[in-house]
């Protein structure tokens, strides 16, 4: 996708190893996964890493806590709102923020190359697309597919660019987040950033990494039909209401 606002690199020569970024993993109850994803990002050279925990009722926390992460506790629901929460948490000298699920769906092997695009200034925002690269059996529901291919032509008629996937998977300048307006509180907000991202130009990338069967757990989302119900009319809601939101900003 080709933006139309200028360079997006961090600044001239600026070197990746000294690059600040900082991880945000929204989770509850998965405290079978959560150590194991807070190490793999960890071992990519990511700054810190802060797990925002919605009310678990099992040992997320604690599992967190040892595996290296900042833990926040978010007592409101709402995926957007611990999104949030952790982006308020963040270093702030933090010059990327990175997002990953923590129930282990994601290959964090992925980050340097999601970290080296912005760094080199190839975009300021990076996502990681589930529906192309290696994808487990059974790793995406139905539904998840179709939001994404769903998604993907909305996003193109549009605004006339090429996301493939809604992937929570993504990472972007801190600078360049601050600038857009985030408000979405519930699963609207992977969407309202897409929509944003692209109403403003944002030079951005899209990663194939496909997809992994998630570690122990159920999908509060893909895992639970009524949710997931929930949650693609909370996406249409958001897109309708975004597009005239947008377009009223731009006049403005």
């Amino acid at each position: 996708m080709n933006g139309r606002t200028k360079s997006s690199e961090l600044s001239p020569g600026h070197d990746a190893r000294r690059v600040i970024v900082s991880a945000i993993i929204p989770c509850l109850d998965e405290e079978e996964a959560i150590a194991g994803v807070v190490g793999g990002v960890l071992s990519q050279s990511v700054s810190e890493v802060i797990v925002v925990d919605g009310g678990s009722r099992d040992r997320t926390v604690e599992q967190a806590i040892a595996a290296g992460a900042r833990v926040v506790i978010e007592p409101e629901r709402g995926y957007g709102r611990a999104i949030q929460a952790g982006i308020a948490a963040a270093r702030a000298d933090a010059d990327i923020l990175l997002f990953i699920d923590g129930d282990g769906s994601d290959a964090a092997e992925f980050i340097p190359a999601f970290v080296a695009a912005i760094v080199e200034g190839r975009a300021a925002f990076v996502q990681g697309s589930r529906l192309h690269g290696l994808r487990e059996r059974g790793s995406l529901s139905p539904q998840q597919i179709a939001a994404g291919h769903l998604g993907g032509w909305l996003l193109r008629l549009f605004y006339g660019v090429h996301f493939s996937d809604l992937s929570p998977y993504r990472a972007i300048r801190r600078d360049i987040l601050d600038r857009l307006g985030m408000r979405d509180t519930t699963y609207g907000w992977n969407l309202e950033m897409l929509m944003r991202v692209a109403a403003a130009g944002v030079p951005s990338l899209e990663i194939p990494v496909g997809q992994k069967r998630r570690i122990g757990g159920v999908s509060k989302v893909s895992g639970n039909t009524i949710a997931g119900v929930k949650a693609a009319v909370t996406i249409g809601k958001t897109f309708a209401r975004l597009v005239f939101t947008l377009r009223r900003e731009r006049k403005s």
